[in-house]
């Protein structure tokens, strides 16, 4: 392959700029998506356990809608057609007074389906401790209501902060979807450099960095948050 590599053009303005315009917007979108993607999930997740048949029906539909259909779909129904198929004056806000639409759709969009996610790691951890701790927890005179509030929930959402970490991370990737509307993420940008100077492959191994460094800070946060309050601290606590 003839190609001819200059990793000094990368140092050069605008590009410089560019890449870091660019790894603020993914960390932002990755950030405000998993502040979304674990509220809903939470929710839905305890929603998903009670043994209320209606709600428990509500909890399912929203997963298996959002977990069942590909994210770039929902990204692009939610950025062309939902100002379309809502009241005019609705859509008109959203289209022309919205503050930064393509920045909130990409983080509405990618936190709900990872809400989706997020919300049948929830349930999964609740029934996995519920089976065993439920009875112990009802022996010592709880209420059912007082034992899943007391001690299912706050066990079940400690032994999943392992698994969490790939739906964080599956969170951060998801983010250069975002590019497809728009918005000037860190893969936008490169592909932007590449378009100027042609020097793509030198743009998108310092972005194949930078992605990297991202996962590596949420794996290290995650591992610490899990010695200290999850499932590893469960298990020390056990042995």
């Amino acid at each position: 392959m003839n190609y001819r590599w200059n990793w000094s053009i990368l140092l050069q303005e605008p590009y410089t700029e560019w890449l870091w315009s660019g790894l603020q917007w993914t960390v932002a979108i990755s950030l405000v998506s998993w502040a979304i993607a674990l509220s809903v999930g939470l929710v839905v997740g305890v929603v998903r356990s009670l043994p209320s048949g209606i709600l428990r029906v509500i909890a399912g539909v929203y997963i298996d809608v959002f977990r069942n259909i590909p994210p770039l779909v929902q990204l692009f129904l939610w950025y062309f057609v939902l100002p379309e198929i809502v009241p005019e004056t609705i859509g008109l806000w959203i289209k022309r007074d919205l503050p930064y639409p393509e920045f909130v759709t990409a983080v509405v969009a990618i936190g709900l389906f990872a809400g989706s996610r997020v919300a049948e790691q929830v349930r999964a951890g609740i029934e996995a401790v519920g089976n065993h701790l439920m009875p112990a927890a009802l022996a010592t005179g709880l209420r059912p209501l007082q034992a899943f509030r007391l001690v299912v929930v706050p066990l079940g959402l400690r032994a999943i902060v392992g698994p969490l970490t790939s739906e964080f991370l599956v969170t951060v990737k998801l983010s250069s979807l975002s590019l497809t509307i728009g918005v000037l993420e860190l893969t936008a940008q490169s592909r932007h450099i590449e378009n100027y100077t042609f020097q793509g492959l030198e743009a998108f191994t310092v972005a194949t960095i930078g992605y990297l460094v991202i996962g590596l800070c949420v794996t290290g946060l995650m591992r610490l948050i899990d010695d200290r309050v999850g499932g590893a601290a469960l298990r020390r606590a056990g042995s």
